[in-house]
């Protein structure tokens, strides 16, 4: 027996941070939580927010905060937060600032934030100390079009979107690279750097693994960027989901084939309904070919990748990963197998679809100089075997290889055989070829989010109000609150074919009608788990996504708005961090090494029940963060202890 514990033993979080030394980086722990009222003013309110009790265990000492209706964050007695980086703020911290109107042009909006911030990572800065200085890289999922611009909508058809509009819809997509430094006092706020920029629908990108044989190497843009992920080699991982709404035709013969169906394609793309009318929301296609779906070589089949991002260097070109799947991505998780293999573990996103993990062919060396960034380390995550989970009803579950000829998917024989698959297929129809194998339908999966000590891997399925036949991994039908799975890998080796599984939590109201719904959290209530991520502690932060439609009404009520939690992996003991203000979405987790500041993401304030925004009267649903009737703007906060102490403690 030896003292010292083996490379393959030790937490992913040390090796990280080794490797990131060796170019000047220094690893980043995940998560954390903050305290007081920050109010559509943007300005952070301190002293008690909420009357709540003490945690039982010694990890989460903050004291709950109360569900909340108030178009406000409320966090812990004792924590401050601020309004860091909102949409519209310029990238480089200076310029060119946001109209109030959103009358900004197509050009401003690609040097600022874009719309409806989601997962996001933080890096250190060579040179600087990482608990003052980093780089954040913040995903924007989704752009609501009728906030986008002044007159909303208009002109709505049979008349064109005008190419301005589509052109600054583009740009509020994609991926924002921006500096940040604490000040005196300890806020923090975006300076000016060489290392900033956007990234959006019309940014160039590389093709790489098996699907580039078909696609090409080259593709433009990333679009729907939901949660992230990191590497050991310092380079961010950002995932794309429902690009499918971007897509669509005015062509009046279209009929979406079988495989696009299985995505999501449709002629009106994702749309709103109007005086019980759909109107499509982005209508791209009207002056872009790319997106138009009768268009033979549009690039539906070149979206929904996970794409690398090297946040050092603005030069860099992006790289569309395709060996990790074609899905509606929601994040990618990455550790190192006993063999120091690279495994990301992946969730799709939608009702009854599944969980996939991708395991290299080849092992990470750092010494062999394969961790200098996407195009030095590009085959790890280029070569290997992706595969998709079955959960059996006895605890037990297999990884089910997606090969060609195993598992029962068929081999392609010609290239016109549009029922089999080759490799590139498995990259391009991922889900049929998951289906093909026998892999467990899901409620919705996730975030999947891995103990940094034990290894052991939780996912969120927020709910499938659809589901009509229940198995043991999805025991409830028509679940509308979701829950929280949790499993080992056999030997706690991430690169293991098998793995044993239970039930973390079942999330609901207890006071709900239906007793299906009660769910059997220890703790504070909450529904619609989403992120999930772990702090270098073991605290499992979870956010939560109810919809809009469904906050306030008969069964919710008592849950309040969507919210943050923190959770001990080991009681199940469960405590309200945050909550958020009217019509958001909680989601985005990273915070400085240090676990003194974390830095979480407020989407789509104002979302209101019906998605339909005023275009006349922007801030009726939610005026925050800017208060006083303004336009409600997606934005991340930035939340510490006053005393400045470590968050969750």
């Amino acid at each position: 027996m030896v003292s010292r514990r083996s490379r393959s033993s030790r937490p992913f979080r040390e090796i990280v941070e080794e490797s990131l030394q060796r170019r000047t980086f220094l690893h980043v722990a995940m998560a954390g939580t903050c305290a007081a009222v920050l109010t559509a003013t943007g300005r952070a309110a301190t002293g008690r927010a909420a009357t709540g009790r003490a945690a039982n265990v010694a990890a989460v000492q903050f004291r709950s905060v109360g569900p909340s209706l108030s178009d406000a964050v409320i966090v812990p007695d004792g924590y401050a937060a601020e309004v860091l980086y909102r949409w519209g703020d310029p990238v480089n911290g200076v310029t060119p600032q946001f109209h109030p109107d959103a009358s900004d042009t197509a050009e401003d909006q690609a040097r600022q934030a874009g719309m409806g911030h989601d997962g996001m990572e933080f890096f250190s800065v060579p040179g600087h100390d990482p608990n003052t200085r980093g780089l954040l890289v913040i995903n924007h999922e989704y752009t609501d079009q009728v906030l986008l611009f002044p007159d909303g909508l208009d002109p709505l058809p049979p008349a064109l979107m005008p190419p301005h509009k589509v052109r600054k819809s583009k740009a509020s997509h994609g991926v924002s690279v921006v500096e940040i430094a604490r000040q005196t006092g300890g806020d923090w706020m975006v300076v000016e750097s060489a290392r900033a920029r956007r990234i959006t629908a019309d940014t160039p990108m590389r093709i790489c693994g098996p699907a580039a044989a078909v696609l090409g190497a080259s593709a433009r843009g990333t679009v729907n960027n939901c949660a992230t992920g990191r590497t050991p080699w310092g380079t961010c991982l950002t995932c794309e989901e429902n690009f499918q709404g971007v897509f669509g035709t005015s062509h009046a013969g279209f009929v979406p084939t079988a495989a696009q169906r299985r995505y999501g394609l449709r002629p009106e793309g994702f749309c709103y309904t109007m005086n019980g009318s759909k109107v499509g929301a982005y209508r791209w296609w009207e002056q872009d070919q790319r997106f138009d779906l009768a268009n033979s070589d549009n690039d539906s089949q070149r979206f929904g990748y996970v794409v690398e991002i090297d946040p050092l260097d603005p030069e860099s070109v992006p790289v569309k990963r395709t060996a990790l799947g074609r899905l509606k991505h929601e994040n990618a998780e990455l550790v190192l197998a006993a063999d120091g293999r690279v495994v990301v573990y992946l969730g799709d996103d939608e009702a009854d679809e599944f969980i996939y993990k991708f395991v290299s062919a080849h092992r990470w060396d750092p010494s062999a100089g394969n961790a200098a960034g996407p195009g030095a380390a590009g085959s790890l995550l280029d070569e290997g075997t992706l595969y998709v989970a079955r959960f059996d009803a006895d605890g037990s579950g297999r990884w089910l290889a997606l090969v060609p000829g195993q598992n029962g998917i068929p081999v392609k024989r010609t290239p016109d055989d549009a029922a089999g698959f080759d490799a590139a297929d498995i990259c391009i129809r991922t889900r049929q070829a998951a289906t093909a194998a026998g892999a467990t339908p899901m409620d919705r999966p996730e975030w999947v989010a891995v103990h940094p000590e034990t290894r052991e891997v939780f996912v969120s399925l927020t709910n499938n109000r659809g589901r009509q036949t229940t198995d043991a991994a999805n025991p409830r039908s028509g679940n509308i609150f979701g829950h929280i799975l949790r499993w080992h890998e056999t030997d706690h080796d991430p690169a293991s074919q098998s793995f044993r599984w239970r039930v973390f939590v079942l999330a609901g109201n207890p006071s709900h009608p239906d007793p299906e719904c009660h769910g059997n959290v220890s703790g504070d209530s909450f529904g619609c788990p989403d992120g999930l991520k772990f702090d270098s502690a073991g605290i499992l932060w979870i956010q939560t996504d109810m919809s809009s439609s469904v906050v306030g009404t008969s069964g919710y009520a008592e849950l309040g708005h969507n919210m943050m939690l923190a959770a001990d992996p080991d009681s199940g003991e469960v405590r309200r961090f945050l909550t958020g203000p009217r019509g958001c979405e909680i989601t985005g987790n990273t915070m400085t090494p240090d676990r003194r500041t974390m830095f979480v993401n407020i989407q789509h304030p104002g979302e209101p029940a019906d998605d339909v925004s005023a275009p006349t009267d922007p801030g009726r649903y939610s005026s925050w963060p800017d208060g006083a009737g303004a336009r409600p703007r997606s934005a991340t906060i930035a939340i510490r202890r006053l005393d400045g102490g470590v968050i969750g403690s």
